[in-house]
C-alpha cells in the first residue's frame, strides 16, 4: 500500500496555489472587472482540492495514529492564506521521519 504522506503534501501544496489565486487574482477579477466566471473556475478546483486535502489529512492521521491536534493544524492551514507553506516544512520533516 502507498503511504498517504506523500500525496497529501502534494494535494496540501495545490490547495494552497488555488486558494492564493482564489483570493488574489479570480476574486479581485469578480469585483472589479466583473469577470465572475473566474471565481466559478477557480472556486471550484480549489474546492475540489480542499475537499481532497481533507480526505487524504484523515487517512495520514489514521495510518501513522497522528493525535486530533495535526488534524486541527492541517484544517487550520488550508483555512489560512499561506498556511500550507508555513507548514510544509514540519510536514516535510514528519514525512522523513515516517517513512524511512
Amino acid at each position: 500500500m502507498k503511504k498517504p504522506y506523500s500525496p497529501f503534501r502534494k494535494i496540501a501544496f495545490y490547495e494552497g496555489i488555488s486558494f492564493l489565486v482564489l483570493l488574489f487574482i479570480a476574486m479581485p477579477l469578480k469585483y472589479f472587472w466583473e469577470m465572475p466566471k473566474a471565481v466559478t473556475v477557480v472556486g471550484s478546483l480549489h474546492g475540489i482540492l480542499f475537499v481532497a486535502l481533507g480526505i487524504l489529512a484523515l487517512e495520514v492521521k489514521r495510518t501513522y495514529k497522528l493525535p486530533f491536534a495535526w488534524l486541527v493544524k492541517a484544517g487550520l492551514a488550508s483555512l489560512l492564506p499561506f498556511g500550507t507553506f508555513y507548514m510544509d516544512r514540519e510536514w516535510k520533516q514528519e514525512e522523513t521521519r515516517f517513512c524511512q
